[in-house]
């Protein structure tokens, strides 16, 4: 039996590298080899057992984790058009059942039996040499693109989603809440749309990044200018920060709520329909992950130093405990190379 190397989760705080069997593709799947794996902040929920996820028994261990990824399709299974054999690609995280309603109306994402890749519904994700996946969820990446973009193209199809979601462009101020990946993916999706974007960090440590990347508008929350917030995106974890949105955008205004507090969050929706605020929730970035290709390959948004170093599949478990690996820069982001 031919084996690969895969990252596997096996309770709380437990991750190790085992070899388990070689996936194979069956009828209508790809085999990719992967080539680059970007640790997310549910990778981390996962392996600390802090996932919503994990609480209401939706998923349970062990589990392979690794949704934001690239690599290489080296397979295919019957029904499978060859012209895949060598493409680059990334895929969709989100993969519906494919007959139901919300699956037929493109909705995919929000399928009542969906599964997410790594996550939920026990199919194995990327944290792997090797990955299966239906081909009804692959994108073509272009030959230039290189695995750092590749994996990088998940997220950034979740804050391109944002950024249409708040319907911005030029002539319009954008505030964005948090300075992690998203919310700096979110920034240079937006700031490519022609908006003035504005961030907000916890402290100044956390901005610094923000305004290497040519955001000069970057606050806390303390010094924050009084202005009139077009738009507003939590792309927070913070219970507190749903209200402050709504506390900040403009009578009229969007705001897009992306990030999960690991507590219950409320907002007055009094406020919310006095002031004729539209609120829109971001589920996944499937409806992006076109979108998110486009813009890296014409240049229009460059993600790269948002990658703060990249590591063997040996050394994800200790970046999962939080580590940062030695000599990594000051991007939130950290890859895993599963060939190394």
């Amino acid at each position: 039996m031919t084996v690969v190397q895969a990252l596997v989760l096996t309770g709380p705080g437990q991750a190790e590298v085992r070899a388990v069997p070689a996936p194979v593709a069956a009828d209508g799947e790809v085999v990719i080899d992967v080539h680059r794996v970007g640790v997310c902040g549910t990778d981390v929920e996962l392996f600390t057992g802090d996932m919503s996820y994990l609480q209401s028994g939706i998923t349970s261990y062990p589990i392979r984790p690794g949704h934001e990824w690239a690599g290489e399709v080296t397979a295919v299974g019957l029904g499978v058009d060859p012209a895949w054999l060598g493409r680059k690609v990334t895929g969709d995280t989100m993969i519906g059942c494919g007959h139901c309603e919300r699956c037929a109306l493109g909705r995919h994402h929000v399928c009542a039996e969906r599964h997410e890749l790594g996550i939920r519904g026990g199919m194995a994700g990327a944290l792997a040499e090797r990955l299966a996946l239906p081909v009804r969820a692959l994108h073509a990446l272009p030959d230039t693109m290189d695995a750092t973009l590749g994996a990088m193209v998940e997220p950034g199809g979740n804050a391109l989603r944002c950024v249409e979601a708040a319907r911005t462009g030029p002539g319009d101020r954008i505030l964005v809440l948090g300075t992690g990946t998203i919310g700096l993916l979110v920034a240079l999706f937006a700031r490519a749309r022609g908006a003035e974007v504005h961030l907000v960090g916890r402290q100044n440590n956390d901005l610094e990044l923000a305004r290497a990347l040519g955001f000069a508008n970057a606050w806390t929350r303390e010094v924050l200018p009084a202005r009139a917030w077009h738009a507003v995106v939590d792309a927070t974890n913070a219970p507190t920060m749903p209200a402050l949105a709504l506390d900040l955008v403009e009578p009229g205004g969007r705001i897009v709520y992306i990030g999960l507090a690991g507590a219950p969050s409320t907002i007055d929706t009094r406020e919310l329909a006095f002031r004729d605020v539209t609120a829109v929730g971001i589920l996944g970035g499937s409806a992006g992950l076109d979108g998110a290709i486009a813009a890296y390959a014409d240049g229009s948004v460059d993600p790269r130093q948002l990658v703060a170093a990249t590591v063997a599949l040996t050394g994800a478990a200790d970046v999962l405990r939080g580590n940062r690996p030695p000599g990594a820069g000051p991007g939130p982001k950290i890859h895993i190379d599963p060939r190394t």
